[in-house]
This record gives C-alpha cells, structure tokens and sequence, in this order.
C-alpha cells in the first residue's frame, strides 16, 4: 500500500494534513457498497431522487463559507472564486431537481411492426469518476448529480492535493440524505485506479484531466468494454476581429486568462488578433496583465492567488522560458518571484508561432499567448490549428456573423460572443479533438450513463 496522502497548503507550501491510503480490501469494500446503495436507489422514483438532489445544493449553500475556505487553502483559488464556484455546484442541483423528471422521462414512439414503443432511461449502474483540483466542488458535482439523478452509483478519486475537498463533498451529500455508500470517495494510487476501471461492478468511467492521462484512461476503459467521458484540455483560442470593441476585448481577455488563477480548461488561453487592432490591443493588454496583483486566496485586492502546486508552476515557467527560447517576445511577468507559495505573476508573450509551447501546448496558469493575424479569415484559420477543441471566444461588433462563424467554422465544443463564460448548467460543456469526448450539463450529462432501453409492445 502506498504512503499516506498529504495536503500541503500553496499560499504557505505548508502542510495541511495527511489522509490515510485505502488498501485492497478497503476499495473493494467500498466498490460493493457503492452498488449496495445502487440497487435500492435505481428503485427510487426520478422524484425522489430529484428530492435528494435539491437537498444536495441547499446543503452546499448552508455551509459555502466553510467549504470555500476550504477549498482555498487546498488549492489556492481566489476565495470569491470558491463562493462563485459553490453557488454554482448548487445551480447544478436546482436544475438537476427541477429538469431531470422531464429529461429522464419514458418516451412513447410508434415502432414499424409494433403496437407501441417505449424508451426507458435506466440507469447502468456503478459510475467511476477521476477528477482534478482546479475546481474540487465543481468537478465532482458536475459528473456525479447527473448520474445520480440517473440513478446510478458514483465513485469519486479526487486528486490528492484537494482530499479534504472530497471528503468534504462526501459530508454534504450524505447530510442532504443521499444513501451512505452511494457516493464513495477513493483515498487511492494509480495502480488501485486501474482495478477500479476492471472492476465488474463498475460500469461507466468519466474523467477530467490531460489529454495524456485522458488516453490512459479511454484505453483502459475500452480494453474492459467500459463508456467513457473525457474531459480534457485546451489551448482556447479567443479572436479579437476587426470590428471588436477594444475596451470589452481587452478586459474580457484578462479576466478570461486569469480567472482561477488561469488554472482551468476553458480559460481564454490563445489571444488571436487581427492585424487592424494588434497594436492597440497588445498595448492595452500588456498594460492591463502588468497591473494585476499576486497574493493569498483571501486577500481582496488579488487578482491572481499562487498556482496549487509547487510541480506546476515549474512547469508553466519551463513552457514560457522554452517559448521564449524558440521566439517569443515576453512583454510582462515570466519570473518566478521570491518567498514562499507557488506563486506566478500575469504574464504576457508576444509573437507567439507554431513550433512553441506557447502555441502548441495548454499553458495552465496566467500566461497569455497574443498571436498576430493577417485577417479575420487568417484569425479563423489560427484558432482552429490546434490539437484541441474544448472552447473558444469571438470578440465582433457585428453578432449576426459571429454566431456564423462559431457554429460554422469554430471547431470547439463551445464558442463565447463578446464575453467569457465557464459553465452554466443549462447548456452542453465538452469538446472535440484532444480536448474528449461525451458532453455533461444542459440534461446531456444525465444520459451519457443511462441505458437507453427499448421495450417493444406487441
């Protein structure tokens, strides 16, 4: 059994506390207990469940200021951006309560050679989730209320440097009144991860991560014939045209790079600009990246807290210096600054091009990448020269064709107008290419586990 887990506290580089590993035993214990309460909760009317799922995002706003400290110390997001991401988790219930009836409800066809159809969404049964910490709340509720609401089973493995998180997931749900056992938390290593996947009594997998990790666990998955949702990275390309307003363009952009410390998938990552307003927005840009405060989760003049972990920021520089290295210019930031915490300063790299991390490669933390475009079809053309497609922004004056291009042209899974967005619990988030596949949210997250049954009556 490996060595226990430790958190360990970005802001200081303190630790916080150790969480005991789970043995064999203990994982295969809480693996049948977890289909133990699957049994008697498929059996629960789509109301009841709903019942308990609304109860779920009432219990996260009674305790949200206890949680987002919480989750701040163990990952060193801004601790507004805790609260945001808490009041959204239990948006995520409300619309789960108020529109999975509807959306798991039976539905009745007319079949050739058959007096009526019925397609009855059942639920598969026990669904294994490996997470990350960018968003300890958010990235597990996303995966588990839709299958709960299903009427599956749910197993979470968090990453280690965001245990309590987990645990403390684990503590609302249950005091919401959803069954013990039937959101299981895995204290686990790799090697336990993979006889998760194997497991008999696991029927579905869904990971959000890299699309290195992403390849590992699609191809476990498929060798034991397992569905699969991958959520995986991006280098987001955002488009300044032509005709965008540059003030919106500009503030948008900073707060799209640097919001949760720029450690999420979805962050605008790539700033495309046409050749007509390059100058003035680089600029602007520069100026406004330069400005931003570094400093803890709870400080209310921050703007950037530090990166969750000490191996991630010496990654994130390693990607800028060898950007620079093959030809980027560094207009701000780019040093790691003196004393304690992994903190990492806004930072901006110009002249970015094919062939360097900045262009190729997802950047997770507050590194911008302002690449120069002849045009708005060049911009176009740029966004889409990537390995990923999660999500992507058009700044445009002129809205009728900057929803043509994104539905047309875009090759993302998502496409912001004039704004940056995460995600919203009404509509479809998931991408394309390297980014994964399946989709959750907007009612698609609740059957990707679910048994689209037919039942033929003669």
């Amino acid at each position: 059994m490996s060595s226990d887990i430790t958190t360990v506290n970005p802001t200081t580089g303190e630790p916080i506390r150790s969480y005991p590993r789970m043995s064999d035993e203990e994982l295969d214990t809480a693996i049948r207990d977890c289909h133990s309460a699957f049994v008697s909760w498929r059996c629960r009317s789509l109301e009841e469940r709903a019942e308990v799922i609304g109860a779920i995002g009432r219990e996260l706003r009674a305790g949200a200021e206890e949680f987002a400290a919480l989750m701040s110390e163990e990952t060193g997001k801004l601790l507004r951006h805790s609260r945001e991401e808490i009041e959204l988790c239990a948006g995520i219930c409300e619309y789960t309560a108020e529109n999975g009836p509807a959306e798991l409800a039976e539905e009745t066809r007319s079949p050739t050679g058959a007096r009526k159809g019925i397609v009855h969404y059942a639920p598969v049964g026990v669904v294994y989730g490996i997470q990350p910490w960018n968003f300890p709340a958010y990235q597990a509720v996303r995966y588990s209320v839709a299958s709960l609401m299903t009427g599956n089973g749910v197993l979470l493995k968090h990453a280690s440097n965001c245990t309590g998180s987990a645990l403390h997931l684990a503590g609302i749900y249950e005091r919401a009144g959803l069954p013990r056992g039937l959101f299981g938390v895995l204290r686990i290593d790799h090697d336990q991860s993979d006889a998760v996947i194997a497991h008999d009594l696991v029927r579905g997998v869904t990971m959000t991560g890299s699309a290195d990790a992403g390849r590992i666990v699609g191809r476990k998955a498929g060798e034991a014939l397992k569905k699969s949702v991958l959520e995986l990275g991006s280098n987001d390309a955002h488009l300044v045209l032509g005709d965008a307003d540059l003030d919106l363009a500009v503030e948008t952009c900073a707060a799209g790079r640097l919001y949760n410390n720029g450690e999420t998938c979805v962050n605008a990552k790539r700033f495309v600009v046409v050749d007509k307003v390059y100058d003035a927005f680089v600029e602007r840009f520069v100026e406004r990246m330069a400005a931003v405060k570094t400093g803890a989760p709870d400080d209310e003049e921050a703007g950037l807290g530090p990166l969750a972990r000490k191996d991630l920021r010496e990654t994130l520089h390693d990607q800028v210096q060898r950007s620079i290295d093959a030809g980027a210019t560094l207009r701000c930031g780019g040093e790691i600054p003196d004393g304690r915490g992994f903190f990492y300063p806004a930072t901006v790299l110009t002249d970015v091009a094919p062939g360097q991390p900045a262009y190729d490669e997802e950047l997770f933390g507050p590194v911008a990448s302002v690449i120069r475009a002849k045009d708005d079809e060049d911009a176009m053309r740029i966004a889409n020269d990537s390995r990923f497609g999660l999500g992507g922004g058009i700044f445009s004056r002129d809205e009728e064709r900057a929803v043509e291009l994104a539905g047309q042209h875009f090759d993302t899974g998502m496409v912001f107008i004039n704004g940056f967005n995460l995600a919203t619990p009404q509509m479809p988030f998931g991408g394309v290419k390297d980014s994964g596949y399946g989709r959750e949210h907007g009612g698609f997250g609740m059957k990707e586990f679910a048994n689209a049954k037919a039942i033929f009556v003669n």
